[in-house]
């Protein structure tokens, strides 16, 4: 028998159904509450509101798990393949190797931008931030490929799903050479996926750069722990921008737009930064804890908590082991490693920050894997986009092929003034 939760309103009474996912979470189903009953909910920020049924990724922040199409994050590691995982997002299955080689040879037949997509960027400042260069070619993308601004067949997704996934890096890697006033290094056919992109990036025309196995895996595995992350801030406005039946390059460009605020994919900038002014400055791990847990104290521990994780999120687990493996590869120091290392060893000792569940996340070596590679702090939420994209993309498809999906539109509570009469411009 399904349950049911009671609601009571001035003393009548209301059923409500309880929905269950496969993994056990339970929702109070409101969706004819305001045709019931007359009212709404109040939830800023809808932290208690689950807006679609999704197939795509599991989190439970509890226990620190992070599951794609129920899969482990975990078992991503050992060869990491990005383009495999993205296939697995958006068509909701691993691909079989002729599967995975036709859509590699898609991403390498789409990876040079159109001849006026290039001239554009001849017009943007030298010092445009590349977030801005990012969402602005993407959402350009619509003007040489129409032809995909109507995708209703899983063939014609694929396609459009190969050039955006494509062109991405090719943009951000033009973006960064614009911004360093380098001459564009076009994409070498021969390379796989994220050596294409650093080859995009360092090479210069009378030498290519050569990405190492270690460099080429980390940054694979990075752009794989971005992949998804549930209903986050740019995956929701992605969602809310198709339900309006917006093209996937519209919806995208969104998506980069949000992931582009600090409180959403800049915050391993922010990391990068707070460990910096702790090397410059000369501060002692200990000493920025005790000016973190002490509220008069200006000073912020970056890269410890989590909105959805109250325990240690899974894809700093893995970042900190591909540090290790990177930095015994490349043979340099890092002082900031030096220094993440012994604030995160002090911070788990800490009762403090062990009872309020403050453990390291993401972005707390995400940055400085980035920096191993040499991709500078400007970049890294561009590549954290780099990695979104297939998950907008997933996104956006479930939501276009969801039956019942109708236009995101949600109510307000009004406090404003009420009732007032206009006043004619001489009399005020």
């Amino acid at each position: 028998m399904a349950q049911k939760a009671t609601l009571i309103v001035d003393g009548k009474q209301f059923e409500l159904s309880i929905l269950e996912g496969t993994e056990g979470e339970r929702a109070i189903d409101i969706s004819r509450l305001r045709e019931e009953t007359g009212l709404i909910t109040f939830d800023p920020s809808m932290a208690n509101t689950g807006v679609c049924r999704s197939e795509i990724t599991f989190v439970d922040g509890e226990n620190g798990i992070l599951r794609y199409r129920g899969i482990p994050i975990e078992e991503f590691t050992e060869r990491p393949n990005f383009i495999e995982v993205a296939w697995l997002l958006i068509f909701g299955r691993l691909p079989t190797r002729d599967e995975l080689t036709a859509f590699s040879e898609k991403l390498t037949e789409h990876e040079l931008l159109h001849e006026g997509i290039k001239h554009q960027f001849q017009h943007i400042p030298v010092d445009a931030p590349p977030m801005a260069i990012l969402s602005a070619t993407v959402s350009s993308l619509a003007y040489y490929h129409h032809q995909f601004l109507s995708v209703e067949d899983t063939e014609s997704l694929a396609e459009a799903a190969a050039r955006l996934i494509s062109k991405v890096r090719t943009i951000a890697a033009f973006a960064y050479r614009r911004s360093q006033g380098m001459p564009f290094i076009y994409p070498d056919p021969k390379l796989r996926y994220c050596a294409n992109f650093l080859h995009m990036m360092f090479s210069i025309p009378y030498r290519q750069y050569v990405v190492t196995p270690e460099i080429e895996d980390a940054l694979n595995l990075v752009f794989i722990l971005h992949a998804d992350h549930e209903q986050n801030c740019s995956s929701s406005v992605v969602r809310a921008v198709g339900s309006a039946r917006a093209n996937l390059f519209a919806s995208c460009a969104a998506g980069v737009s949000a992931l582009w605020g600090p409180l959403h994919g800049g915050a391993n900038v922010e990391v990068m930064q707070m460990l910096e002014r702790i090397h410059q400055g000369g501060l002692s791990p200990e000493q920025c804890l005790r000016d973190a847990k002490d509220k008069t104290n200006p000073f912020r521990l970056y890269g410890f908590g989590h909105r959805i994780y109250k325990n240690y999120d899974p894809r700093a687990k893995i970042l900190k082991q591909m540090c290790e493996k990177v930095f015994a590869q490349v043979k340099r120091h890092d002082p900031l490693l030096d220094i993440a290392r012994k604030l995160e060893e002090l911070a788990l000792a800490d009762p403090y920050f062990v009872e309020r569940r403050l453990y390291p996340n993401v972005d707390f070596y995400s940055g400085i894997l980035l920096r191993a590679m040499g991709i500078p702090t400007n970049m890294f939420t561009v590549c954290f986009a780099i990695g979104r994209l297939p998950g907008w993309i997933a996104q956006w498809k479930e939501q276009h092929e969801d039956p019942a999906g109708r236009i995101v539109r949600p109510r307000q509570l009004y406090v404003g003034p009420v009732k007032k009469h206009y006043v004619p411009l001489d009399e005020r």
